[in-house]
């Protein structure tokens, strides 16, 4: 007679609990980063022995679905969503500089920030519920108290030594040895990248840029006269230095300008190894880098990424970078590291607003020195990742077929590719009607060449907005339908 092998009772045990906590997770019962019951909390529940929930929970970790923390449990994995495609291969003959012409949409979508009642998908603002605003709301009041002759002062060119001395500190985590004599302190990374561009080019000189990149740089070359030479970005780790090492060869580049940690608005992430090969290459060729790091502590998993700075030997490399993501946008305090080019940086601050406010300059750096920074970055960061992995994939489940989304490693802004044939503007348009603001993708670029592709601020994220992703899905597929017809 046939021998006929039964499967032991217990694996039908285990596999019909890893397919409840499965069905569970794809029902958005349990989300990125929850925590799904313990193991012997599980094992009580359903009257079934640890070594069950055991198998079921590494089958479901197999899958990708769950992962286990020491001395913490088991949370909701992050899914990566389907990427977007990358760049490609671009043949240097297709690299032309361009004359730059952003539209009037740019200043539009900052002003859409200030409608009480909309859905502010639009401009890349934190969470308010996430900065510390209301200790720095008491460190402000205890400075504004206590005399210090320098309140009376209109400040210094350098910016305050306490802050200048935080910030130096701080660069060390990022593979920098920085000295607060090697600091200026500006209003916010914004003034910070447009004194790198004065002082390292002149109007009509070309600028390599990523693409996509943050429309107010583009519109920050636009007013100082100087023209855009796009890189092909990958998603995932940024600017391509094979079309660089051709720009660079082909074209008169007189300076880059990159944002090298969590790209906006890919969330790309440059390898600290290539970081190095293009600091070393465009050194060989004396061209400076101006690199924006204003998300850089915004990483989700791992250890902070170096700069691109931390590998400059020639002082070529400026790097910028402000508190207006993680502490406070309303401060506008933000610095540079200006290398080669400080004397030039303090002359042309002296002529455009001599120095920034003193008072928020002095509370960041007690918020910074009082030890609840790195407190608060983890907490932020926490947040940033689940709100970024919610929004990417309720995205996936409401938009059509087809969509491509961006796997950010930081920040809080994700890239959405749709069908050709939806055209971003005119759903921009549409989503204002319904009380939504989004970035269409036409003003990432100089030549309008991501009219499918819109950019989401998942600090807006909550089960709140969650209906406003539904209706962004119903309407890309209402203008996919459309083109189609």
């Amino acid at each position: 007679m046939e021998n006929i092998a039964v499967q032991p009772e217990q694996d039908f045990l285990y596999e019909q609990v890893a397919d409840d906590i499965a069905t569970m997770i794809e029902a958005g019962s349990f989300r990125f980063g929850d925590r799904i019951p313990s193991v012997r909390e599980l094992s009580r529940k359903r009257g079934v022995s640890i070594t069950t929930v055991m198998q079921a929970y590494r089958s479901l970790e197999d899958k990708g679905l769950i992962e286990a923390r020491p001395q913490s449990g088991y949370y909701v994995r992050l899914r990566k969503p389907p990427g977007l495609p990358a760049p490609d291969p671009v043949p240097g003959s297709t690299l032309n500089p361009a004359e730059i012409s952003v539209e009037k949409l740019a200043i539009q979508i900052f002003r859409e920030n200030l409608i009480p009642g909309m859905v502010h998908f639009g401009a890349a603002t934190p969470d308010p519920d996430l900065l510390p605003t209301s200790r720095l709301n008491r460190i402000l009041a205890t400075l504004s108290r206590k005399p210090d002759y320098r309140h009376s002062l209109c400040g210094i060119i350098d910016g305050c030594e306490e802050l200048r001395v935080q910030v130096a500190q701080r660069s060390f985590q990022y593979g920098c040895r920085l000295a607060p004599e090697d600091i200026l302190i500006t209003s916010g990374c914004i003034e910070a990248v447009s004194l790198g561009l004065r002082a390292t080019c002149k109007p009509g000189d070309t600028v390599a840029i990523e693409s996509p990149t943050y429309f107010n740089l583009l519109q920050m070359l636009e007013a100082q006269g100087l023209r855009a030479l796009e890189i092909p970005t990958h998603p995932e780790t940024g600017v391509s230095l094979d079309a660089l090492r051709f720009a660079i060869e082909h074209q008169s580049v007189r300076a880059c300008l990159f944002v090298t940690n969590f790209n906006n608005p890919l969330g790309s992430l440059i390898p600290d190894e290539r970081k190095e090969e293009m600091v070393a290459f465009l050194a060989a060729h004396d061209v400076p880098l101006i690199e924006d790091d204003i998300n850089g502590e915004l990483y989700f998993s791992g250890e902070r990424s170096n700069v691109a700075k931390a590998y400059d030997k020639k002082g070529l490399v400026l790097l910028c970078s402000s508190y207006s993501k993680d502490i406070s946008p309303s401060y506008r305090v933000g610095w540079i590291a200006p290398g080669r080019y400080k004397d030039e940086i303090e002359r042309l601050k002296l002529v455009s607003n001599i120095a920034p406010s003193l008072l928020p300059q002095l509370a960041i750096a007690e918020f910074l020195a009082g030890g609840g920074y790195d407190h608060h970055l983890r907490r932020i960061r926490k947040a940033y990742a689940q709100k970024t992995a919610c929004m990417a994939d309720s995205i996936l489940r409401h938009f059509p077929p087809g969509t491509c989304v961006s796997s950010p490693q930081g920040g809080f802004v994700l890239w959405v590719q749709m069908a050709e044939s939806v055209d971003a503007l005119e759903m921009y348009s549409r989503a204002l009607k319904l009380g939504i603001t989004l970035v269409p993708g036409h003003v990432f670029s100089t030549s309008n060449q991501y009219r499918n592709y819109i950019r989401l601020n998942t600090a807006q994220w909550s089960d709140k907005t969650a209906w406003a992703v539904q209706r962004l899905g119903v309407l890309a597929a209402q203008l996919e339908n459309k083109r189609q017809v």
